[in-house]
């Protein structure tokens, strides 16, 4: 089949490429053929996982504020994103039937909290303006021959157009599609790929896990728990601080909340240390992580303030009979949630000794100042961390100098065009990443519909 405009891949970037190049066209008073070729059986599958099934969409702040979380490339980004801003994206589901709501942070979510719904309005904007869809197409082979682009399918069919958009998207949640296949391509034309790692990903710290390091610190999620990682699996910490420490150097500081997970030490605050830990990691560094638990208090307020709740629990009368270690669960349980306390105790078993002062003579001591500076800095030495499997985004990817920021077309090849993930764009967790997907998208796909009408 010959097209106008053919897109390889029917995720964020890819169905918002199709759509703008169909709706750009229209509005020109042209009709474009436009394809989109999707080698999984629906479209939009990491959609549908993204933000746990309740997809963060976008986050509305303004670029100044927005570009402080793009990690790399948000030079490259500015056009883009200025042509499709947050409140444009919102006005763009609102028009097709989906309203949005704006939680903490400034992150946008559909108010269904479904992301299904933005996988149904994406498809119907695009079959709207008139775009195919092509499901099981896996795009084994791309040749450029004059003045086309000539795609094969690994069962045989093959389709051919003037403009192709890559959305591939990078690596990460290989299960749905995401196999990196856009790199191989963009290469085979010239362009060059800066390293690829995980980004987004769980954290694993020492002693968390079993076996199963590899020389990179890769270590599959599936990897049993040890006993620390059962104690801590599951518990949620919010508000805390932390500290990425990089060859024993400070190499980032974040606030906000963590979740212990059978992955790692991941949650927002997680993930946005992981991209400098993951790099750190894949070079050889020491990579280490401290939480500060009570991040509003100094250490030695902490301490006076420990102190203090110690002898309330010694004067109160029903302490009287309860054993030293037994008053320090009390007391650790006033100081965090009582599901970490298994956790924090096995992570720090200085905070009780041992003293014997005779053959069937102990003395249990309950070290408070070891307290307050474990909730001040409880230290995880980083062995390692959860790869593709699980990573939310890929880092690196198709070179940004080969790419021209104003159209998303590529310096080297003319008529072709990337967007969304397969570039060398990341941001932290909070909408970012999907904007960024939808805004490179749109613009590629309002270059390639305008450059197709001339």
């Amino acid at each position: 089949m010959k097209y106008d405009i053919l897109v390889i891949g029917a995720g964020a970037s890819g169905l918002m490429a199709a759509y703008s190049a169909a709706r750009t066209a229209s509005e020109a008073g042209r009709s474009l053929r436009v394809c989109i070729l999707e080698k999984m059986p629906r479209p939009g599958r990491k959609i549908m996982i993204t933000g746990k099934g309740r997809c963060n969409f976008t986050n509305v702040k303004d670029w100044n504020a927005f570009s402080t979380h793009v990690r790399s490339g948000s030079k490259f980004l500015r056009p883009a994103f200025y042509t499709l801003p947050p409140e444009k994206l919102v006005e763009f589901f609102r028009s097709y039937g989906m309203e949005s709501v704006v939680e903490r942070g400034d992150r946008a979510f559909p108010a269904s909290h479904r992301s299904a719904d933005v996988v149904d309005t994406l498809v119907l904007a695009c079959k709207g303006a008139g775009v195919t869809l092509e499901t099981e197409f896996e795009v084994s082979s791309i040749r450029k021959k004059a003045d086309a682009f000539e795609l094969e399918s690994s069962d045989g069919r093959s389709h051919s157009a003037p403009r192709l958009i890559i959305a591939t998207g990078g690596l990460s949640y290989p299960g749905t599609g995401s196999t990196g296949d856009g790199y191989a391509w963009a290469e085979s034309f010239g362009h060059h790929i800066t390293p690829l790692f995980p980004s987004l990903t769980a954290l694993v710290p020492r002693g968390y896990k079993g076996s199963g390091t590899s020389p990179k610190g890769h270590i599959p999620r599936e990897t049993p728990l040890s006993e620390l990682g059962v104690r801590l699996c599951g518990v949620q910490l919010k508000n805390i601080g932390a500290t990425l420490l990089v060859q024993g150097q400070e190499a980032g500081a974040e606030f906000g909340d963590i979740d212990f997970t059978d992955g790692g030490i991941e949650g927002p605050l997680g993930f946005q240390l992981s991209r400098k830990a993951v790099k750190s990691l894949i070079n050889g560094s020491k990579v280490a992580l401290e939480l500060d638990l009570k991040p509003g208090v100094g250490l030695t307020e902490l301490t006076g303030r420990i102190k203090e709740l110690w002898e309330e629990i010694a004067r109160d009368p029903r302490s009287s009979r309860i054993r030293e270690k037994e008053r320090c669960r009390i007391l650790l349980g006033k100081l965090m949630p009582w599901e970490l306390i298994p956790g924090f105790t096995a992570s720090h078993p200085e905070i009780v000794t041992l003293e014997r002062r005779g053959r069937a003579d102990t003395k249990v001591w309950v070290n408070l100042v070891s307290i307050a500076k474990a909730l001040k800095a409880w230290h995880f030495d980083i062995d390692g961390y959860v790869g593709w499997e699980r990573a939310v985004i890929t880092a690196g990817g198709i070179c940004l100098d080969e790419v021209l920021p104003k159209t998303m077309e590529s310096r080297l090849v003319p008529g072709l065009y990337f967007c969304g993930e397969a570039l060398d764009i990341d941001a932290d967790t909070g909408g970012y990443n999907l904007q960024t997907a939808f805004a490179t998208g749109f613009l590629a796909g309002m270059k390639a519909g305008s450059a197709s009408n001339e």
